[in-house]
């Protein structure tokens, strides 16, 4: 049993990343932008409208329920040129799921983000960042890259503010950066996808007066 779990120290360890195969800092110039849980009816068009503004382009970790109801903004993700990857069917902590729950949850995500995006995804990162011996193991026999963040805006939360998120991104960014945010309140505080939205334009300014470029995994 312990070590089904055991993929789950990725979240804290390089060590166990390299084990693993998980990336959590990529070699590049630039820094990825991403953005968790959606696509959400409000949440995610904001998002599109402000990255096309700042002529950015970022990667969406979408939830097969949720592109389900809305696969239009999959596909639209899709067409605007940004990244789609996967992040769960249903929002769940994987030590709670066997191994048959996960593949069941995985291929049902995988099909519904493919039909809607027109294209296969083959980037993943499991809820809350928590991976287990299973879903490393469907990511691996998918031939997916497992990618989860260097760096976090806790936007999630009812006390971030737009100001808050903005420098909490960016503070010490550095070439390689995975930045961590979201499009949708379905598993958070509501309504915080607004001051995601609100804060994009400044973190945008505030990466380029560092000479950094979002740029897609």
């Amino acid at each position: 049993m312990l070590g089904y779990w055991l993929p789950s120290t990725t979240t804290i360890s390089e060590r166990a990343r390299r084990h693993y195969g998980v990336e959590a800092r990529l070699p590049i110039d630039g820094v990825v932008l991403t953005f968790d849980d959606g696509p959400h009816p409000e949440g995610t068009p904001a998002l599109l409208d402000a990255l096309a503004r700042g002529a950015a382009h970022a990667t969406f970790f979408l939830v097969g329920e949720q592109v389900e109801r809305r696969p239009e903004l999959a596909a639209r993700i899709a067409a605007e040129g940004h990244e789609v990857g996967v992040h769960c069917h249903r929002h769940r902590n994987l030590l709670r799921l066997g191994p048959r729950a996960v593949r069941r949850d995985l291929d049902r995500a995988a099909a519904l983000i493919a039909d809607a995006a027109g294209r296969e995804p083959h980037l993943y990162r499991p809820p809350y960042g928590i991976l287990n011996r299973a879903a490393v193991e469907e990511a691996r026999r998918r031939g997916w890259r497992i990618l989860l963040w260097s760096r976090q805006a806790n936007d999630w939360s009812g006390r971030a503010t737009a100001e808050s998120i903005a420098d909490r991104i960016t503070a010490n960014a550095k070439p390689g950066d995975v930045l961590l945010l979201h499009d949708a309140d379905f598993y958070s505080a509501a309504g915080s996808w607004s001051r995601t939205a609100a804060a994009l334009p400044e973190i945008l300014a505030r990466l380029r007066a560092r000479g950094l470029e979002p740029v897609l995994p």
